[in-house]
């Protein structure tokens, strides 16, 4: 039988030239856990950004219905991604599940 990890991982990328820089990983057991940690790394990212490119970020902290969206999503094996943009930063949180043999 297989049950489900989470592997979260935020990124920032700058499109212009390509370039990637990670900004942390982690496991999660559950598709809450994983949307926890999504949740404090964009509150953290939402803090050192300008405060009209922090409006979004602080949205989407308080967006219910977009956070069931992504447990519902995420429960259900398919993988969530959230990005934040200031100018020519992306910020990607992503949270995908991942099989591993049940213990």
């Amino acid at each position: 039988m297989l049950t489900r990890t989470y592997r979260c991982q935020a990124i920032a990328s700058t499109p212009a030239d390509g370039r990637i820089f990670p900004l942390g990983t982690h496991a999660a057991g559950s598709p809450r856990l994983a949307l926890r940690w999504l949740r404090l790394r964009a509150r953290h990212i939402g803090d050192q950004l300008d405060p009209p490119a922090a409006r979004p970020v602080l949205a989407w902290l308080h967006d219910h219905r977009a956070h069931e969206h992504a447990l519902a999503l995420l429960a259900s094996g398919t993988p969530y991604t959230h990005t934040i943009r200031d100018d020519a930063v992306r910020y990607l949180l992503t949270a995908h599940p991942t099989p591993r043999p049940y213990s």
